[in-house]
């Protein structure tokens, strides 16, 4: 997907190339015109995602412009005003005659970012209305090119009542992916139900999934909670083998009997399962294998973060406007480098890590721009100590502390498996005794503690 490209119309020439940097920089695609003929050549041009249009300019004010632009049916692109001799009453005609919004000079640079993203997405929207799909906001979030091939994939398959088995690593994003699919599909307007996999119990699958009935009336199941729509079962493979057994005669049968009751009741729903890899290769039961076979009639794979890294910035810019709307949390905006440290994390924790930390720059608050020292001691504070050293973030430090690292965690996890015993360490990573008490000594490894351990 290409960037957006944003067209800046100002009179002042300072001001254009500072709005082209700026923007630039973000990485959008920025056109400039310093007059109404520019302006319109440039839009006539490139059809730009967004216009910054001044209100004052020598030739045609920026109004009279507004209103050749704005189509009464709002096909036309999101036009933001800007203006240093802004007024009340200015602002409530831009607005009035569809500006989708006013901006004042001096500008302040992390309103305008924000109302860029916010009039871009707006564009977005409405043109995917246009088209009868379903709004941004809820499909994933990513330009990258897996990404796109993913939400392609999804729109797909959703048409089709077929089960679907989504894999991935925990936090992936696999429930974003079921909802999309069940946005996408004709039981949009049903429920879309989820069951935890670990919560259910040998003893309690057959209530929980069948549901019960008795003297008292019927309790429904998440069969019937979710009749009309969408079953989502987080953790397929953490069902114990009684609950696997019971859906697995649901989807042959498409019925079910509740507890305590006598008569079959037919299945209205649509299943999606979500499992980690280890579901389709580890060696299971027959049931395992039936329900597998099940299920994963169409499989999608849903990447770590760390494979589309190039989606972070937009990642983080979209959780920083969910949380500030959903949650009234103050507004912050990423620095560059801020972002680009972002990028080379390997993110163990997925999309769930990255949002659970911009949640938490968001509570705990501070300047506008979270800048690159604020990330540097979150991810400190953050970081997995049972993690593998394969997925230790070394990738973004220079190569001499990045070896230092590696060797840190290498000695002593070798350190150990030895018992703490150097002369027995010495022999296994191949190292002669007082060459290896200086590197001990050098990378601060506490051999003695360890052998007292």
């Amino acid at each position: 997907m290409s960037a957006a490209r944003i067209l800046v119309v100002d009179d002042e020439s300072e001001i254009r190339g500072l709005l082209k940097e700026i923007l630039a920089d973000e990485g959008y695609e920025v056109d400039v015109a310093a007059d109404a003929a520019e302006a319109r050549a440039a839009r006539a041009a490139h059809d730009p995602d967004l216009v910054l249009l001044d209100i004052w300019m020598p030739d045609t004010d920026g109004i009279t412009l507004l209103r050749e632009w704005v189509q009464p049916n709002g096909s036309s692109c999101p036009v933001v005003m800007m203006s240093g001799h802004g007024t009340v009453e200015t602002a409530v005609e831009a607005t009035r005659l569809g500006a989708f919004d006013f901006v004042e000079k001096p500008l302040s640079l992390a309103k305008l970012l924000r109302t860029v993203e916010r009039a871009l997405d707006s564009g977005r929207n409405k043109r995917q209305s246009a088209r009868s799909l379903v709004p941004p906001l809820i499909a994933p979030v990513g330009k990258s090119r897996a990404m796109a091939a993913l939400r392609e994939q999804v729109q797909q398959v959703a048409p089709h009542e077929t089960p679907v088995l989504i894999i991935g690593e925990p936090g992936s994003g696999r429930e974003a992916f079921a909802r999309y699919i069940h946005s996408l599909s004709p039981r949009a307007a049903g429920p879309f139900v989820q069951l935890v996999a670990t919560g259910v119990s040998d003893e309690g699958a057959a209530a929980a999934l069948h549901g019960t009935e008795d003297s008292n009336g019927v309790h429904a199941g998440v069969f019937e909670q979710a009749a009309g729509g969408v079953l989502f079962i987080n953790g397929v493979e953490d069902l114990p083998p009684k609950a696997q057994g019971l859906l697995v005669a649901a989807l042959e049968t498409r019925t079910f009997t509740r507890v305590g009751g006598a008569t079959p009741v037919n299945t209205n729903v649509r299943i999606i399962g979500s499992a980690t890899s280890r579901f389709l290769n580890a060696e299971g039961t027959g049931v395992r294998l039936e329900l597998l076979s099940r299920l994963n009639v169409i499989t999608l794979n849903v990447p770590p973060l760390r494979d589309y890294a190039q989606d972070v910035p937009d990642l983080l810019r979209h959780y920083v406007d969910r949380l500030v709307d959903e949650q009234h949390l103050p507004f912050r905006r990423f620095g560059v480098a801020a972002q680009n440290r972002l990028r080379n994390y390997p993110w163990p924790g997925n999309v769930r890590e990255l949002r659970n930390l911009v949640q938490r720059l968001l509570i705990l608050g501070g300047e506008e721009e979270i800048r690159l020292d604020e990330i540097e001691r979150e991810l400190a504070a953050h970081a997995p100590t049972t993690e593998p050293l394969v997925k230790q973030d070394l990738l973004a430090l220079p190569l001499r502390e990045a070896r230092e690292h590696f060797e840190r965690a290498y000695l002593q996890q070798q350190l150990i498996l030895c018992n703490g015993k150097v002369g027995q360490l010495a022999k296994r990573v191949g190292m002669e005794r007082t060459h290896l008490y200086r590197k001990l000594r050098s990378l601060g490894v506490d051999f003695r503690q360890l052998a007292e351990d």
